[in-house]
């Protein structure tokens, strides 16, 4: 596969169960790289941004950036950021999750998105390469069907 942008790394919580992990399929990918948290080589993230929120929305302009993302429950997710803070953050746009989801013991966000589906989310956005990323991901046509217009929109 030729890739044209840094590999994106996704920093895995190690209480993360690998049964609910949804980007697993992507460890086979040479533009991806993981990470076991609290992993952290500063030197190799010095032109990276952050998936995360509140800071500006992921667009082309970022497509120079390498991409860290963050996997785990929204609870770990937001320990583990603190480690990384020195990135440059981007959100995402509202989209539509796929991804079933019961919590007994906490409430996701109302927006919450499986990390493929942010990852998938934010490629498009960046206008990466999206073809096989979805690949392996039980819930990929409800996703794309759920946000059709979003996909058909010009960024």
């Amino acid at each position: 596969m030729l890739v044209s942008h840094l590999p994106t790394i996704i920093v895995v919580h190690p209480k993360e169960r690998k049964s609910k992990c949804t980007v697993q399929t992507l460890r086979s990918r040479d533009d991806f790289l993981f990470w076991k948290f609290p992993r952290k080589e500063p030197e190799k993230l010095t032109r990276y941004v952050r998936l995360g929120m509140g800071g500006p929305q992921i667009s082309k302009a970022d497509a120079t950036s390498g991409l860290l993302v963050l996997d785990g429950t929204w609870r770990l997710a937001e320990k583990m950021a603190s480690a990384y803070e020195e990135l440059p953050v981007r959100s995402l746009p509202v989209w539509e999750t796929a991804y079933p989801r019961v919590s007994k013991q906490f409430d996701d966000p109302e927006t919450g998105l499986a990390t493929i589906e942010a990852i998938f989310i934010a490629y498009h956005l960046m206008g990466y390469e999206t073809a096989g990323l979805l690949d392996g991901y039980y819930w990929a046509t409800e996703f794309l069907k759920k946000n059709s217009e979003r996909l058909a929109q010009k960024i």
